[in-house]
């Protein structure tokens, strides 16, 4: 089915609850704007560009899918190397689509900037058996940037994926992340940073479907929102009939910096599976005013003390991944990001 046959998702579906597609598409939702192409540079590693023809019945993807824009693909036999694909949206609206295809091990870290009015990224990739990944994605668009973002992996037997995202960019964002564990002893470990500032609008949705037995998942999101931003998580963990010794928890928390500031947290858990362990938490508050309290009491300024506990609180929720390589890549650009919002 075409995207101008399909019919507008209520705000009852639980994906466009908070925000509903006439809210992030660019234009009016009868229409297919023109598009181009987010530009992939890639760091001494061969990109090849290839035809979509996947099929899906998500209205997000057959429109990203419809507007075409530009594909590039990885084929990575990795060795352990870091590889940084850099994308940069221009134009009214940029529309690209990545595909990664990974048979060893590797660090993949994806940099998205740029000043586009409109973004719509699609990322798939397939963690072949035994293989190791670990992705990092960077969100630092234009803070006047919609961003539309859908994730599509695949974890084969015996492969362990590790999913690391810093969400600092865009006035308005809706991520759609989906990974199936798709054999025995396959694992995910993904990590959700967001910080929301002035009326930044963050939704992020996130499904893992454990499909076979012995499978593991980790997901933890931790967002700081000031001004009168809103943060919006929903996780979904399915665990497959006969998928047993599956262990699968999700855990987000919000700190809220101001008393517009606004965090939803829905974790959500589906196990049709007898002998597995599940297990999920939520939870959001302010500064604690004696962690203010010790940190001024050693010379620092409000801003600064909060600006320090902040930057703690986010990179904790990175302390679940075991790639190094990742998290030093992640923490770095938050660092750096909180740094240059405490001089402004």
């Amino acid at each position: 089915m075409s995207y101008q046959q399909m019919a507008v998702p209520p705000r009852s579906a639980h994906l466009w609850r908070y925000t509903p597609w006439p809210r992030i598409h660019p234009t009016k939702v009868e229409e297919l704007p023109e598009a181009d192409g987010i530009s992939f540079t890639v760091e001494g590693h061969e990109k090849a560009s290839f035809t979509r023809d996947d099929i899906s019945a998500d209205i997000a993807r057959v429109f990203l899918q419809e507007l075409k824009g530009s594909s590039q693909r990885l084929t990575i036999n990795g060795t352990g190397e870091t590889v940084h694909v850099h994308a940069r949206a221009s134009g009214h609206v940029a529309v690209g689509h990545l595909d990664l295809t990974v048979k060893g091990d590797a660090t993949v870290l994806v940099h998205l900037t740029g000043e586009s009015g409109w973004c719509g990224l699609h990322i798939t990739g397939t963690v072949h058996p035994n293989a190791n990944l670990g992705f990092g994605f960077i969100n630092e668009l234009d803070a006047n940037t919609k961003l539309l973002r859908c994730d599509d992996w695949i974890v084969e037997r015996d492969a362990s994926f590790e999913s690391a995202t810093l969400s600092v960019g865009g006035f308005k964002c809706k991520s759609d992340l989906r990974t199936t564990l798709n054999g025995t002893g396959s694992s995910i470990r993904q990590a959700v940073t967001a910080h929301g500032q002035g009326t930044r609008h963050d939704d992020h949705h996130i499904e893992i479907h454990h499909l076979h037995g012995h499978t593991d998942s980790d997901l933890v999101t931790n967002a700081a929102c000031s001004g009168s931003s809103h943060f919006v998580a929903t996780g979904l963990l399915t665990i497959a009939e006969g998928a047993d010794g599956s262990d699968a928890g999700q855990v987000f928390r919000n700190l809220l910096l101001s008393e517009k500031a606004r965090a939803e947290a829905i974790p959500e858990l589906e196990v049709l599976a007898d002998d597995v362990s599940a297990a999920h938490g939520a939870a959001s508050a302010p500064i604690n005013p004696s962690q203010l309290h010790y940190l001024m009491s050693r010379g620092l300024s409000l801003e600064e003390s909060e600006s320090m506990i902040v930057n703690g609180f986010l990179i904790d929720a990175f302390s679940n991944l075991k790639n190094d390589a990742l998290t030093e890549q992640v923490r770095t650009r938050l660092t750096v990001h909180l740094e240059c919002e405490l001089k402004r």
